[in-house]
């Protein structure tokens, strides 16, 4: 899971615009008609250049995330360093962005992160993503971010990641942030890093 920081600074191209998924070439918009919003923002999710130095914002905790319920707070154009605890590893949903496949190697992997084991509610859940075109960058380094393997060595540790800030508006009425009574949320904000371009263990 260690990656060097210097490849931060690399910016990364593997010609991923387009990936095949379920034999479907499946290019940076995924699955989404034109008209409708997640075709630009799936853009964003389906980044897979890594940041320059230039490209991360001034320091960002974790708590600063949780407590945002702004869309414009942050710019979505802007990389973060956080650190926090791991809760949980699951795999995500089916998903425009990954053209709707069900095939666990090209779906997001959701990361769960909270400030320390002591406040791991959904109050204080942010999600950070893994997703497969940086999955498989990674993987040609030897690297193995595949789901299984992150929620087993990650689950119950302090982690260092870096990525890109985005914001999911689809999870408003999910999220404590903009829907503080909500009976259903299961995150603290929209706020997400994603994609993540870097974990490493530090406990």
């Amino acid at each position: 899971l260690l990656l060097s920081f210097s490849f931060l600074f690399i910016s990364c191209s593997n010609g991923q615009n387009s990936i095949s998924i379920d034999g479907v070439d499946c290019d940076m918009h995924g699955s989404a008609h034109y008209e409708r919003p997640e075709y630009k923002l799936n853009e964003y999710k389906n980044r897979y250049n890594f940041p320059i130095k230039s490209d991360y914002a001034p320091l960002i905790t974790l708590t600063e995330r949780i407590s945002s319920g702004d869309e414009e707070q942050f710019s979505i154009d802007k990389a973060v360093i956080l650190t926090g605890y791991v809760f949980n590893v699951k795999m995500g949903g089916v998903e425009t962005c990954n053209c709707k496949t069900k095939d666990p190697a090209f779906r997001d992997t959701h990361i769960e992160l909270t400030p320390d084991e002591q406040h791991t509610g959904p109050e204080y859940r942010v999600i950070v993503e893994v997703t497969p075109r940086i999955r498989a960058i990674m993987a040609v380094k030897g690297i193995d971010w595949s789901t299984e393997e992150l929620k087993s060595t990650l689950i119950g540790h302090k982690v260092k990641i870096s990525g890109w800030l985005f914001y999911d508006a689809e999870h408003k009425s999910q999220a404590f942030a903009t829907n503080p009574e909500g009976e259903r949320n299961w995150r603290v904000s929209c706020w997400e890093i994603h994609p993540i371009t870097y974990i490493k263990l530090i406990d």
